[in-house]
């Protein structure tokens, strides 16, 4: 495929914006080569600048679960666009969509819209301090929460050990605060709990982690974090960004049947606006402002246009009583498909999945955290992203995303994806 519009447009942009993306990720610098410049799309698939046409497995890194442009979400944003849109007022359709996720939520009574995933986590973790009086928050290396300060932080040297920042920007007194635990790694956690007793406010974590590939829960650790919680005084927080509205109507909380104190949401429940939310049981979401000390505010929070396409988006999935069905059936479709294609040709590879979140690991050992991630062949990855793009598939390009399937694909995409990937992994 030609990609020279592309390349044209990502060297104007480098002049006037960092690295010439608004995301760092999208730079392609994990994968080399100069990034696709989107022009349109529709249903499952994404066209660039330069006419090519692509399957889609990004879907806007989550939001597009029932495909692009989906035609009542465009119409909601369109007819409410009409009517203005922003006003600094409170508005009607804020409580519509508060109602109807409270409606389809397991174990909230409350929900407050902000503009993004990353305010959702910042402003939960600030509540949970306000609430819990207690200053530590303890997350896991891997998972991803946002670039506020609190959650970039690397490693420190071991359980009575605070973390250090990974970013330059965030200070020292930041990273004192955050306790940085292995993922599926329950005594883990407990060292932390015991060498910061008291002290500790929140965990927050990603039930399912997408941001080192997709990596499941293992041997029930959600539900032995959700007794520590219990027996320690600590709130749990679930950063369901990526899981809300994607892995069921109630997200995580769903399906695996365990209530956290705080849930985060972001992507899906904006349906593809820029939307975020917090929300939890009516004491702990007393404390925010203006009934409580706990301050949160956003001009932009609960945009119209923002609303109307969320509320669009979570009434169709909280009508169609076979989506999620469909859309897990896919995903092991091609679960199924890529394991016999890499198989078959020798590919030394592991591969997890979750309802509608997938992804492809270039080594033998099985993918738990972290540390067991980073193993992958990244060599191996930049070939096989670059061989499937030049096949007509998107993929996110960094071996640490998850996959997001659509509701969109049909079972023709999803044979020519895994035609793509044997065609692919012979030449790597």
């Amino acid at each position: 495929m030609l990609y020279q519009r592309s390349s044209a447009l990502f060297k104007q942009a480098e002049k006037v914006i960092p690295g010439g993306v608004n995301s760092p990720v999208r730079a392609f610098k994990a994968v080399g080569g100069t990034p696709i410049f989107a022009k349109s799309a529709k249903g499952a698939y994404v066209y660039d600048e330069d006419g090519n046409r692509f399957i889609d497995y990004i879907n806007s890194w989550g939001p597009m679960v029932l495909g692009h442009a989906h035609e009542p979400v465009v119409n909601a944003v369109i007819e409410k666009a009409k009517q203005g849109t922003s006003f600094g007022m409170p508005t009607e359709i804020e409580t519509k969509i508060a109602e109807l996720a409270v409606a389809m939520v397991p174990n909230i009574d409350k929900i407050r819209f902000v503009n993004s995933g990353t305010e959702a986590c910042m402003s939960a973790v600030r509540l949970a301090r306000g609430y819990t009086k207690k200053d530590k928050i303890i997350k896991f290396a891997g998972c991803y929460h946002g670039h506020s300060d609190s959650f970039l932080i690397a490693a420190g040297s071991g359980a009575v050990t605070f973390g250090t920042p990974n970013s330059p920007g965030v200070t020292q007194g930041t990273a004192k605060d955050t306790l940085l635990a292995r993922y599926n790694d329950i005594e883990n956690v407990k060292e932390l709990i015991e060498a910061n007793k008291n002290e500790i406010a929140c965990i927050i974590i990603e039930p399912v982690a997408g941001n080192m590939g997709c990596v499941p829960p293992k041997d029930n650790f959600l539900q032995k974090l959700r007794s520590l919680c219990d027996d320690n005084n600590i709130l749990l927080i679930f950063d369901e960004v990526m899981t809300g509205f994607r892995l069921a109507k109630g997200g995580a909380q769903e399906l695996y049947n365990i209530n956290a104190d705080i849930v985060c949401y972001g992507k899906v429940i904006g349906g593809g606006l820029p939307v975020g939310a917090f929300a939890a049981r009516e004491d702990i979401m007393n404390f925010l402002a203006p009934l409580g000390p706990v301050y949160q505010a956003g001009t932009l929070s609960g945009n119209p246009l923002a609303m109307a396409a969320g509320l669009a988006m979570l009434t169709e999935l909280n009508n169609d009583s076979g989506v999620f069905k469909r859309l897990e059936e896919k995903t092991a479709y091609l679960h199924k498909g890529f394991s016999e294609v890499l198989k078959k040709n020798n590919s030394i590879h592991t591969i997890n999945r979750v309802g509608s979140m997938i992804s492809i690991h270039f080594d033998k050992d099985e993918v738990v955290d972290f540390e067991s991630a980073a193993k992958g062949n990244n060599d191996t990855f930049k070939k096989f992203f670059h061989g499937m793009l030049n096949e007509g598939i998107y993929i996110a390009p960094s071996a640490f995303e998850t996959w997001f399937i659509s509701d969109a694909l049909s079972y023709d995409d999803l044979d020519e994806t895994i035609a793509a990937v044997d065609k692919v992994v012979k030449q790597l």
